[in-house]
């Protein structure tokens, strides 16, 4: 007997779902004048592939995340608890216009929450 229950990873639309989403995420980030200077010099291509790639992995996708590990990824960045705040609330925002549900919101953030530690570090 198959497991017929869809994974987060589906729900967002599986690699093309969720590459779309990072898209705009990107986008309302970087125009957030609080988070913009976080994103001066950065490779902004190589960072959307990346963050594809770790929510794929972290809701479910086919494939492993690959990239750095969370915390040498931002060290020296000096992230605020705030900053952190306005990204989630940004990625909420982002995935309420993809169509996603509360369900599927609330997933979302629960499984990049216990990155906070991580990413955290001012």
């Amino acid at each position: 007997m198959t497991n017929s229950t869809p994974t987060l990873y589906d729900a967002l639309g599986a690699e093309g779902g969720i590459s779309k989403a990072v898209d705009d995420f990107y986008e309302r980030v970087v125009a957030d004048p609080d988070l913009a200077e976080y994103f001066t010099d950065v490779d902004m291509i190589s960072l959307r592939r990346h963050q594809t790639e770790m929510l794929s992995a972290a809701t479910g996708g086919p494939n492993p995340y690959t990239g750095q590990d969370m915390h040498e990824a931002h060290e020296g960045l000096k992230i605020t608890d705030a900053a952190f705040d306005k990204v989630v609330g940004h990625l909420g925002a982002t995935l309420v216009a993809a169509g996603a549900g509360d369900d599927t919101i609330g997933a979302v953030v629960a499984a990049l929450s216990p990155l906070r530690d991580a990413i955290v570090t001012a």
